[in-house]
């Protein structure tokens, strides 16, 4: 193997006025790439990074002969992941490789992955440039290559995300769930009253169900055939039970099996079976159109929960995702809770349960209004200030970072702003009454207006 380098002036300028400078090098003489790289300040500078690169490439040097294929395949022994992560990692790395397998990294050009990734599928473009670029980020962590092909000048916009199908009304559910059986219709309304995935709410235990503090606590997920971690770490959590998930629990038939939604032989319902077996086939019975699939109780849980003006913050941690997420996602519906009535929030009038979040803007202002005029006498006349009842938004932001699940004075009938989800100044031991009296005015206001 023959090579050379050479440090040469470049025509642009850097911030200070002075020209930049930039190396190259052949690896097998003529004809062969010839890797140019630029934007040093000074003559000394890019000669030490060009020596570094033929000292890394010289003879004998794996970073000048490892071909794409034998990096990834490498980095897939080498990698620490579920099976299941593994294997779709896989999927998307050969996507590469079958065209670009055979480059040795060294010559890997930032124009050869854009050409590459304007040929994979729409649907798979983001999920397999970012693959790519994980093992390539891994290539120069290990000093094989100087930077990230796949990064620079190759844009891997995020696809568009597909529509949310939530249930338009607590009815569909409830038609949905009527249908499912003595033990998967609770299981559903409880699921969409509770936010959970369905690997979560699948490896359920009736150990997590506080009925005393009225939270059910995330500890673990059953997917492909076996208990794992949550998804992430903000997948460990405590979730409120609203008044339907508490109903739900009540229509379980008695039962000593540890798991709480068990399957009809007693284990962990296998997510594909279910969907394929029971709900799809309740959908088409109750009427459903288009069919929901059990990840939209998800979504449904969002929904409902951000047009009845739950902070963005507090559904987050209930979800177990990031604000970001929670933004990107559902963050329109939060922006025009304000104004734009809920038609699915909330059961109807008919049911005895007002649709109270269809309240006007101004009658909520009301309402807090009273709440807290209310919430100052009753602070005095149990001896405390009257002016620490407006000071609940006022702690440092780090306290409002907490989960509140405990301490429910009774449980909500609907995913309503009263929703506690942080911590007050308030002693925890005593029952959290103020809240529940804003819950009460707010619906009373709805129902008057």
């Amino acid at each position: 193997m023959w090579q050379q380098g050479q440090v040469f002036k470049l025509k642009a300028r850097g911030g200070d006025g002075q020209p930049l400078w930039a190396y190259r090098y052949r690896l097998e003489g003529r004809g062969s790439a010839r890797p140019q790289i630029g934007g040093f300040a000074t003559r000394a500078d890019a000669l030490k990074a060009l020596e570094k690169v033929l000292a890394r490439l010289g003879l004998g040097g794996r970073a000048a002969t490892i071909t794409l294929g034998e990096l990834v395949d490498e980095y897939l022994e080498m990698h620490q992941a579920e099976r299941v992560t593994i294997a779709k990692l896989r999927w998307l790395l050969g996507k590469a490789t079958a065209a670009l397998g055979e480059v040795r990294l060294a010559e890997l050009a930032p124009k050869d992955v854009y050409a590459w990734r304007l040929t994979v599928p729409e649907g798979h473009r983001f999920e397999a440039t970012q693959a790519l670029r994980q093992v390539l980020n891994r290539a120069v962590a290990w000093g094989l290559i100087d930077y990230n092909p796949a990064k620079r000048g190759v844009p891997n916009p995020v696809r568009r995300s597909k529509e949310k199908r939530p249930f338009d009304s607590w009815r569909q559910i409830e038609a949905v769930a009527d249908r499912l059986g003595p033990v998967y219709g609770p299981m559903v309304m409880f699921a969409a009253a509770t936010c959970l995935r369905p690997s979560e709410l699948f490896a359920l235990e009736q150990r997590d169900i506080d009925r005393a503090a009225r939270v059910v606590y995330v500890r673990r997920a059953f997917a492909n055939g076996r208990l794992k971690h949550t998804k992430t770490r903000l997948s460990t959590r405590a979730v409120p039970l609203q008044a339907i998930a508490l109903d739900a629990l009540d229509r379980l038939p008695p039962s000593e099996n540890p798991i709480l939604f068990p399957n009809s032989r007693g284990g962990h319902i296998d997510f594909r079976s279910f969907g394929r077996r029971h709900w799809k086939p309740a959908q088409t019975t109750a009427g459903i159109e288009p069919l929901r699939h059990l990840y939209d109780l998800r979504h449904t849980y969002a929904t409902f929960a951000l047009r009845a003006g739950v902070s963005v913050f507090a559904v987050s941690r209930f979800m177990g995702s990031s604000i970001a997420m929670i933004d990107r996602h559902y963050g329109h519906l939060a922006a025009t809770a304000a104004n734009t009535p809920s038609r699915s929030s909330t059961r109807s009038r008919s049911s005895g349960r007002g649709r109270w979040v269809d309240v006007a803007r101004e009658a909520r202002k009301a309402a807090q209004r009273q709440l807290f005029q209310a919430s100052q006498e009753a602070t005095a006349a149990s001896g405390g200030r009257s002016v620490d009842a407006g000071t609940r938004n006022r702690r440092p932001v780090r306290k409002q970072k907490e989960l509140n699940s405990r301490n429910f004075a009774e449980p909500s009938d609907g995913l309503e702003p009263s929703t506690p989800s942080l911590p007050s100044r308030r002693n925890r031991s005593q029952p959290m009454a103020t809240d529940f009296a804003c819950f009460r005015a707010l619906r009373a206001s709805a129902i008057c207006h």
